[in-house]
């Protein structure tokens, strides 16, 4: 007996901001049914991209055995090119970062396996043209992808946001659908506002009596002048131009586009918007700015790693297992690395070959014996 109910990926629903222009033209109804359409907004693309393109490129490594029987070993084809395209685990990743950050879940169809059934060819399907659902009877998934049935055996799933009785993830644009659309609509009435202005952009003057006829003559040419070969404008004596200027904090969307875009970028993390550059009325100091690799670590970056670590651990043989280097993210000034090495060479936790290769440095000779104090517990040969 299963309790998930019935569940159908479709349109979602179309967030309503009252927010008109002054020209008629709405912007209040934002379209986020397809994953797209959200990166409209700065904050989330900003967001996203950051997140897709650290898990991408950061080192992965594979393993077998733990402790001091640890090896490395080389890493096999579905980490290599996992589509098979020849675009390489890193673009694979982005887009498997991609659907996952926007949608929640993502999906790709098994199209090759190895002699023990592990895959060896996942291509991944755009997280709106899948449709799945338990089936009502037997409790099994069912899937639909571009409108075709998929086997459930050759339907790769992985999903973030679980909930229960959920077979897929929850969508964080779904679930925060009126705050993007929010912060879409303001950008989109903030360009209007400057193209076409919600007010009069001048005035033209004159100091003596005009007919309708001499005031029409005088505004076309005006016009012709500014929109056309960009002449100078020839209107006769007496006339004056005066610019109207209004301060774009009267129109208040500038003040919504920066309160949405911090809310939209924490919705990846309850850092992202400091990290990212956003103000929500903290002070900026060096020790925050010294912080930032780190919490960018700890409060967003990290889970996406467990999580494709684990995803990455489930394509591979039994006993073989992906570890990300960290490290590698929280790279810091020249000093404070000198210092870290000599921490670690004093206390024997490391040895000069490896800090010389961290530091993209030839090995040496004498590098791969402990330090103690100054001098190698082994006696090298010159």
């Amino acid at each position: 007996m299963f309790f998930n109910p019935r569940e159908r990926r479709g349109p979602f629903p179309e967030p309503t901001i009252p927010r008109p222009s002054a020209t008629g033209r709405s912007f209040a109804r934002v379209n986020l049914s397809r994953t797209e359409a959200s990166l409209q907004e700065v904050a989330v693309w900003a967001a996203v991209d950051l997140i897709a393109s650290l898990v991408s490129t950061l080192p992965l490594d594979v393993y077998q055995g733990t402790g001091k029987a640890r090896t490395e070993v080389p890493k096999p084809k579905v980490l290599l090119d996992p589509a098979g395209d020849g675009h390489g685990l890193g673009d694979w990743v982005y887009q498997y970062m991609m659907s996952t950050l926007l949608r929640g879940n993502a999906f790709g169809q098994v199209a090759e396996r190895d002699r023990t059934g592990n895959p060896t060819l996942i291509v991944l399907y755009h997280p709106d043209e899948v449709q799945g659902w338990r089936d009502e009877k037997t409790g099994l998934p069912t899937w639909r992808a571009g409108g075709k049935t998929v086997p459930t055996e050759d339907m790769w799933h992985r999903r973030a946001y679980p909930m229960p009785g959920r077979m897929l993830g929850l969508s964080p644009i779904e679930h925060h659908a009126g705050t993007i659309g929010l912060g879409i609509a303001a950008s989109r009435y903030g360009m209007q506002w400057f193209e076409d202005g919600a007010h009069p952009s001048g005035m033209l003057t004159n100091d003596k009596p005009l007919d309708q006829k001499t005031a029409s003559t005088a505004k076309k040419r005006f016009l012709a002048a500014l929109s056309g070969s960009r002449d100078i404008a020839v209107l006769g004596a007496g006339w004056k131009y005066q610019a109207i200027q209004v301060s774009a904090n009267e129109s208040q969307f500038l003040e919504t586009q920066r309160y949405t875009s911090a809310e939209c970028a924490r919705i990846y993390g309850p850092g992202m918007p400091e990290i990212l550059g956003y103000d929500t009325g903290g002070s900026m100091t060096y020790a925050n700015v010294e912080q930032r690799s780190l919490d960018l670590l700890t409060y967003s970056i990290d889970r996406w790693l467990v999580r494709a670590e684990e995803m990455f651990n489930s394509l591979l043989p039994d006993g073989q297992y992906t570890k990300y280097n960290r490290a590698a993210l929280a790279r810091t000034d020249l000093l404070t690395r000198t210092r870290a090495h000599a921490i670690a060479l004093q206390n024997r936790w490391t040895v000069v070959n490896e800090v010389r290769d961290l530091e993209d440095q030839e090995p040496v000779a004498w590098g791969d014996v402990p330090f103690e104090g100054n001098t190698p517990k082994v006696k090298i040969d010159d």
